[in-house]
């Protein structure tokens, strides 16, 4: 059993298009995601080690999708944060940055992000975390979405909206299917697909409040099967639900904006079999 100290206090914010984790270090092994990934040592530096023998030291960096890395802490916590790789944020992140397209490094409010992402864990107000996601880099998105991309969402984050089709949805809109998606991607800021992707693994987190095991949640979450739910998590972020479930991590999964600024659900992920 986990103490109940900050130090190891672990939980993952899960909005759809991004995520953000504030615990302690995963300690994984080389490995890559879909997504982009923020990383900050909240505790000090840590070193960044890339597939072709590169490393380096520092408190913050930027992991494009795909890029092969793995990360030595060397201070008892760290903050992960991941974006859509083609999202604004993930954009207005770099931009505050240095380093190279393939690490970015030295975020210019590192210091600043890691006193705030201290203060996160413990039931932190959702206004908190957003107020952190901001700096770390704005996401450029209007307050109020379009209201076809409004109804699309809320079908994609109903109960049997994991299995909609594009085309039946742009029909909905009035809009051919490829002005749908540029539509929808220009207002939340990710693709249809990883988007519903997100919304697939959201729902896995709230039935789990409920529901008897993983098998029955990750089924009626889309998923064909819990090692599909795994196989598909592991992909986006580059970890397994496992190493999370270890951690004993609290879990906050939240809607789009337009759902705020409520907590949809809060729960301490767990095993269950």
């Amino acid at each position: 059993m986990l103490s109940e100290t900050c130090c190891d206090r672990a939980e993952l914010w899960l909005w759809p298009g991004q995520a953000l984790y504030v615990g302690p270090s995963l300690e994984l092994d080389v490995h890559f995601g879909a997504v982009s990934c923020l990383a900050l040592g909240l505790d000090g530096p840590f070193t960044v080690e890339l597939q072709h023998g590169f490393r380096c030291r520092t408190r913050t960096a930027l992991v494009p999708a795909r890029v092969r890395h793995r990360i030595v802490a060397e201070g008892a916590r760290m903050a992960f944060c991941y974006f859509d790789p083609a999202s604004e944020r993930e954009r207005s992140c770099r931009r505050r940055m240095g380093g190279t397209a393939e690490l970015a490094t030295d975020h210019a409010y590192e210091d600043e992000l890691a006193r705030r992402a201290a203060l996160l864990t413990g039931g932190a107000p959702l206004a908190d975390v957003r107020e952190w996601l901001d700096r770390a880099g704005p996401d450029g998105l209007g307050e109020r979405r379009d209201p076809r991309v409004r109804r699309a969402t809320a079908h994609m984050d109903g109960p049997h909206g994991r299995r909609v089709a594009a085309k039946d949805l742009a029909a909905e809109a009035g809009l051919s299917v490829s002005a749908f998606l540029r539509l929808f991607r220009a207002e939340t800021g990710t693709t249809f697909r990883r988007y519903r992707m997100w919304a697939r693994m959201l729902r896995v987190a709230e039935l789990l409040e409920t529901w008897p095991d993983l098998s029955t949640a990750a089924v009626e979450a889309g998923f064909a099967s819990p090692s599909h739910f795994s196989s598909a998590f592991h992909a986006m972020f580059g970890l397994r639900p496992s190493t999370l479930f270890a951690r004993h991590t609290v879990v906050r999964t939240v809607g789009p904006p337009e759902h705020e600024p409520a907590l949809s659900s809060v729960r301490p992920l767990t095993r269950r079999n």
